[in-house]
């Protein structure tokens, strides 16, 4: 015949086991919250991978530009060149101004093409220094996400092997719970966050803090029941009768 079970017996086992549920419940938490932080800190790194691509797409689009704007200036001396040959050979003075309104066109021009040729030199050197410092601070960024990364997955190991050492022990305090019991708890436990079992205080539920009446309270007293709070659903106990 299987031997009896307390309430007392059941109530002190329910007492240890969530004291072990409550650190299972801590630790998965901590647990939950490190792929977030690794998650952080991987957009900060792709963030600053994105802002490096753009100041480097920024300077080879100067560069192109720059070039653009060369063989302008390339192609308008040029004419001027051969606007310049054809001045010898040229008959009425009409044709030589008009040859000659030409070519101080294209001069004009090219004074222009160099200005705009020296600000994208000027841009290109700025846009260097600002690349130089953004792998700078990749660098630092990587960095620094690699290391929180390893900081995190150890992290996750450390909380994984905790629970796991947690688990075993619980596994020794259930056989002293009726089974009757335990799936209430557990329903208790999971709706909860992981606070199925409270103390009684000063006829105060430690879980939720509503006043308990005195008669619940002798209920409690009186051993011979799970009494469950009427306001937060959770297994009352006073700590002084175990």
């Amino acid at each position: 015949m299987a031997q009896t079970i307390s309430i007392k017996e059941q109530l002190s086992g329910l007492v240890q086991l969530q004291d072990l549920d409550g650190k299972i419940y801590a630790l998965a938490k901590q647990k939950e919250r490190f792929p977030l932080e690794i998650a952080k800190s991987q957009k900060s790194f792709e963030d600053k991978k994105i802002i490096l691509n753009g100041l480097e797409e920024k300077f080879k689009n100067l560069a192109l530009k720059r070039k653009e704007r060369e063989g302008d200036l390339t192609s308008k001396e040029e004419n001027i060149k051969k606007f310049n040959a054809q001045l010898a050979g040229l008959k009425t003075n009409k044709e030589y101004h008009a040859m000659q309104s030409q070519i101080a066109g294209f001069k004009a021009d090219n004074s222009l093409i160099e200005e705009d040729i020296l600000k994208m030199m000027e841009e290109q050197d700025k846009s260097k220094v600002e690349i130089a410092a953004e792998k700078v601070r990749l660098c630092e960024e990587e960095k620094k996400f690699l290391e929180e990364k390893k900081k995190a997955e150890a992290g996750i190991k450390e909380s994984e092997a905790a629970i796991n050492d947690l688990a075993a022990k619980r596994g020794h305090i259930l056989p002293l719970i009726d089974k009757r019991i335990l799936p209430v708890y557990e329903r208790i436990l999971k709706g909860k966050e992981g606070l199925a079992l409270v103390k009684v205080k000063d006829y105060s539920c430690q879980g939720c803090f509503m006043a308990v009446t005195p008669q619940v309270v002798n209920e409690i007293k009186m051993l011979d029941k799970i009494v469950i709070c009427e306001a937060c659903a959770r297994i009352l106990y006073i700590e002084e009768d175990l």
